[in-house]
């Protein structure tokens, strides 16, 4: 029984494609890929990808040139393209120095979250610099001549604002202070969910919660020690006395816990800066006129934001939710003490507008969070004048 050898390649269409560096199989994915490459949708790629692959079934060999040529033909009158490569380019170096790194649009993409894009749009942006260096033949691109890049297209296509945020935070990462972000407001406004977000999209792998800072000091204090800290933040004014005389015990509660806590939180503000390290830290005890960033001005950039649901229905919406995803949570307590956790945020928003604390309305989700990430990048940008000139 004869031997089959196997055809060059082992591709369905056994054609090869010749040019000056000799001669590989016929891929249609690499096809397919080139194209999307040069801005083509899957579908219009894939589309020519096989109509190409048709026109040349049964040929041994066919030249790179013609090719070209028929793509060329079958996407006249829409641009034109460039000859595709065949087979697919080596991938873009990124060069930093003596450092050299893959080029990845995954990378790019996620640095460019910080400049208060949306996911999508940051890859669309992240796919069309790519492109540009293909277009180039740049296989090797330096670092500083990408940003350069990368800021110009987001100029040319989103705006100077953009561009300028871009700008800015790409200029921070070379800062010696750290940015710590520090998220203020009543429990249930969405707090640690928009501080886990906002640290993703800025890359800063350190979230804290007062919750936590509590959880340890609980430990540490007994409840006649510290009786505040041992309860909610709105029924912290169960555990005083004499509060016969105040003019709302909830606050007043409120406040005694906050103001234990908060020597946490300074205690955490100031091993961030130690450490050179970025933060981002939330919580109800996070409290305007307790916490004072100026004081932190020389080894960080300290930025305080304070985040509130004015819309008192949204709030049982956001406390449903917690219910589903924390059974520690239950939905009925909140709901009981709706009235306390409202006043307690009148408190917070009060002494946000006495100490000129922004306020961040956190109705939907996504826009809360590119609120706060143009809020921070502004902020950089006026404080140390990252970005400028």
């Amino acid at each position: 029984m004869a031997s089959e050898t196997p055809r060059r390649g082992g591709t369905a269409s056994g054609t090869l494609v010749e040019d000056a560096s000799g001669r590989r199989p016929f891929m249609r994915g690499i096809m397919v890929h080139s194209l999307m490459a040069r801005g083509v949708s899957f579908e219009d790629a894939y589309r020519a990808a096989n109509l190409v692959r048709d026109q040349i079934r049964g040929r041994e060999v066919v030249r790179r040139e013609e090719l070209a040529a028929l793509l060329e033909k079958e996407f006249d009158g829409r641009g034109g393209l460039e000859p595709p490569p065949l087979p697919l380019p080596r991938s873009i170096t990124v060069v930093q120095g003596a450092t050299r790194t893959p080029f990845s649009k995954g990378v790019l993409a996620q640095s460019l979250l910080a400049a208060a894009l949306a996911p999508d749009q940051a890859f669309e942006v992240a796919r069309e610099i790519e492109t540009e260096l293909l277009k180039r033949r740049r296989l090797e691109v330096d670092r500083d001549a990408l940003r350069t890049l990368v800021a110009d297209t987001l100029e040319r296509t989103l705006g100077e604002r953009v561009a300028g945020r871009y700008r800015t935070w790409r200029a921070f990462q070379e800062a010696e202070r750290p940015m710590i972000l520090l998220l203020a407001g009543a429990a249930g406004v969405g707090k640690t969910a928009l501080a886990q977000e906002v640290a993703h999209r800025l890359g800063i792998a350190r979230v804290t919660s007062t919750d936590s800072i509590r959880q340890v000091m609980r430990i540490m204090l007994s409840p006649e020690l510290a009786p505040t800290i041992h309860a909610s933040s709105y029924d912290a004014w169960h555990a005083l006395a004499g509060l016969d005389e105040v003019d709302d015990p909830v606050v007043e509660g409120f406040r005694a816990q906050a103001t234990t806590v908060s020597v946490g939180v300074r205690a955490m503000i100031e091993r961030a800066i130690a450490e050179n390290s970025h933060m981002i830290l939330d919580g109800v005890s996070i409290v305007p006129g307790l916490i004072h960033p100026e004081r932190y001005a020389k080894g960080a950039h300290v930025i305080f934001l304070a985040v509130a649901t004015l819309d008192a229905n949204a709030y049982q919406t956001r406390f449903e939710k917690r219910a589903r995803a924390a059974v520690h949570r239950p939905l009925h307590r909140y709901l009981e003490n709706l009235d306390a956790i409202l006043r307690i945020q009148d408190h917070i928003l009060e002494l946000a507008d006495q100490y000129g604390v922004p306020i961040v309305d956190n109705v939907r989700f996504d826009d809360s969070v590119l609120s706060i990430l143009r809020h921070v990048t502004e902020t950089l940008r006026k404080q140390g004048g990252f970005g400028e000139g």
